[in-house]
């Protein structure tokens, strides 16, 4: 009888665990078709605010994959992003190149840019790797207006290339950041299931064992960081398209840690549904706040409270619940 008990009770959690993945799945679908039709019902202003929105989830996306795969904290990749935001403002302003070309530009400068930092540092863990990226941080917005020549310097540089000729541009910059974020977000779905997603969480976890199986912590660190700077600038490239203009006030060393604390919001989650939920903290709180007046630094800080609290304390009170459910 007690076998067979046992055996009930592990059918039970499988079936609660099944449509737990199923109510997830139709959740973010249904959070998908929202986002689709949210420029049909909504006015302007918020059409721009929510692809500056989905910009800054690719922002916390970022984040939140360097401490799930690296196991480390940035607080300097406003850098990586800077390096998207220009690279699709200055072929825009420049030389007249469309977002087509210059996305995956971006996505590749960033690359370069994340190993290159990668390299040298890849022996600093913890605290010694935050404060390294803390001196990008510092330096971007001085990097920027020394290169005035090229950036615009504090004026900036304005994207006004369209990437559909004929379709109204607050539109083509809402769905553009939209399907960069769902691409990316996908393409972190596929990473999670791949072999070389699970080899780069075995380097996190336990190093000696994938340097048993032929991987080293150190290479694959290089590799994430890699891939997170690569994401960050397709975030800059967004808020360079969905926001329009490019300047170095964007990239400052506050926006470094709000996009720390977006990922923070999101309990490091890699999901769409997540992800916006950083995007959202970073983006709308602030204008839901706005005729606060001196009130919304403290009242930021309440709702960031707030969140991190309900993130922490939510699985329990849900595993509570489902105890409670079941002694029923």
């Amino acid at each position: 009888m007690s076998d067979q008990n046992a055996t009930l009770r592990l059918s039970s959690v499988d079936r609660s665990g099944l449509r737990g993945m199923v109510s997830a799945r139709v959740g973010t679908w249904l959070l998908i078709a929202i986002a689709l039709c949210l420029p049909m019902v909504v006015g302007g202003s918020w059409v721009f605010a929510l692809g500056v929105c989905f910009a800054n989830a690719i922002g916390v996306l970022s984040v939140s994959v360097l401490v799930r795969y690296g196991g480390e904290v940035s607080i300097g990749h406003t850098f990586f992003s800077a390096v998207g935001a220009y690279t699709v403002a200055i072929l825009d302003t420049r030389y007249g190149v469309p977002l087509w070309f210059s996305v995956p530009l971006a996505l590749a400068f960033g690359v370069v840019a994340g190993i290159l930092f990668a390299w040298p540092s890849r022996r600093l863990s913890g605290i010694y790797l935050a404060v390294s990226t803390l001196a990008l941080a510092l330096a971007v917005p001085e990097i920027i207006n020394n290169a005035d020549g090229l950036t615009g310097g504090y004026e900036g540089l304005y994207v006004s290339k369209p990437l559909v000729p004929g379709v109204k541009m607050s539109l083509q910059r809402y769905y553009a950041a939209l399907a960069v974020l769902l691409a990316v977000t996908y393409g972190l779905s596929r990473l999670r299931h791949s072999r070389q997603g699970l080899t780069l969480l075995l380097a996190k976890s336990h190093p000696a064992a994938a340097d048993a199986f032929g991987t080293r912590r150190v290479w694959a660190r290089i590799a994430v960081m890699g891939i997170s700077g690569g994401i960050a600038a397709l975030c800059g490239a967004m808020l360079a398209f969905a926001g329009s203009t490019v300047s170095p006030s964007g990239f400052t060393f506050w926006a470094a840690i709000f996009l720390l604390v977006g990922s923070v919001v999101s309990v490091y989650g890699l999901t769409f549904p997540r992800a916006l939920i950083g995007g959202a903290f970073l983006t709308l709180i602030p204008q839901f706040l706005s005729a606060s007046g001196a009130w919304i630094p403290v009242l930021y800080g309440v709702a960031l409270l707030g969140v991190i609290l309900a993130g922490h304390y939510l699985p329990q009170l849900t595993q509570a619940m489902g105890r409670r459910k079941g002694g029923a």
